[in-house]
């Protein structure tokens, strides 16, 4: 926020600490949705159904354009992940399919990845990592080339949920079911497909990790059905802090079938000690001081009759964005 007035950046960043905040709804569907989305600068990219919509956003951040900018098709059933890299769009379908698509033109391509849905992609360094319901993740190069040449199919012994590749690009952490494997967070070889390491051993039956990501080469949180996000030091395997987020799951760090985990990374707040999830019922948002135990607000979305996760949570400096069954939320920090 460098160009951003001291005196407006003390009044956000009161905004957050004290949780004021004012809810809005950026846009409406009728049929109930389990929507993925990204930000990239002034744009919204957001899954319904089959297709991805990207938006513009307002100047004032707190609305879009009713017109979307372009619409992305090519799967034959729910787009269930998706992610941004190098101006393309990397995403996972539950017809079993990959595909690529030019954010720029109408160039697109698919190839079938898996024999179920796939329920998670990432992409960095011209590798995709996706991971499956059939219990496999594999590697796959991003090559004009040696598109849909698999690289290494991984044995996981239970269903992906989630899957991050390391910011240096040498590996990448699975997250599973927990049902048939004691460990659902491994970490694996991105050269070899080799498994490096677990984390944790001591997850209850059926602990699944729905979402996971890197907040630096040796650190990693993590949230899924045990209620809790956890904070691993990967040069020692060991967790060193966690988070319970009450009696329902955490569906997304930024994904997922639950809550939704996502690390508010701002200057204006400290140290990022600022820690968002969303929980697998009533649409509730929780932020979080990570020097904390307990949690510092809450922001529930929906009412009973209309109880949602939070498939998808997001934010920038001023906003936070959480999709949900039916509608897209917003809770505008910088005029509450």
């Amino acid at each position: 926020m460098s160009s951003v007035p001291v005196k407006e950046r003390v009044k956000v960043s009161q905004n957050w600490r004290l949780g004021r905040c004012r809810e809005g709804i950026l846009l409406k569907w009728r049929c109930s949705q389990m929507p993925w989305m990204q930000l990239e600068g002034n744009s919204l990219y957001i899954s319904q159904a089959d297709f991805i919509l990207a938006y513009q956003f307002r100047p004032d951040g707190a609305s879009v354009h009713r017109r979307p900018l372009a619409v992305f098709a090519g799967h034959g059933e729910d787009v269930c992940h998706f992610v941004l890299a190098n101006s393309h769009i990397i995403s996972a379908g539950g017809d079993g399919k990959i595909g690529i698509h030019q954010t720029r033109s109408t160039f697109a391509i698919k190839y079938l990845a898996h024999e179920q849905e796939v329920n998670c992609v990432d992409c960095k360094g011209g590798v995709v990592v996706s991971g499956s319901r059939d219990r496999t993740a594999k590697v796959w190069p991003w090559s004009s080339g040696r598109l849909g040449q698999c690289s290494h199919t991984i044995q996981t012994e239970d269903r992906v949920w989630s899957v991050a590749i390391s910011p240096l690009l040498s590996s990448f952490v699975t997250g599973t079911a927990c049902c048939n494997h004691f460990s659902p967070l491994r970490i694996w070889d991105l050269n070899s497909g080799q498994l490096m390491t677990h984390l944790g051993s001591d997850f209850p039956p059926g602990a699944g990790v729905l979402d996971v990501m890197y907040e630096s080469p040796s650190t990693l949180l993590s949230c899924g059905y045990d209620t809790y996000v956890r904070y691993w030091d990967l040069r020692t395997s060991v967790r060193t802090s966690s988070w319970p987020c009450g009696h329902t799951h955490a569906s997304a760090l930024s994904q997922g079938l639950g809550s939704v985990l996502h690390l508010l990374q701002l200057s204006l707040t400290d140290g990022n000690h600022l820690l968002a999830t969303g929980s697998s019922y009533y649409g509730v948002v929780r932020l979080w001081d990570r020097r904390q135990r307990a949690c510092l607000h809450a922001f529930p979305l929906t009412s009973t009759p209309l109880s949602s996760p939070v498939y998808c949570l997001r934010f920038t400096t001023s906003h936070l964005y959480a999709a949900l069954s039916y509608n897209l939320h917003v809770l505008d920090f910088k005029n509450p």
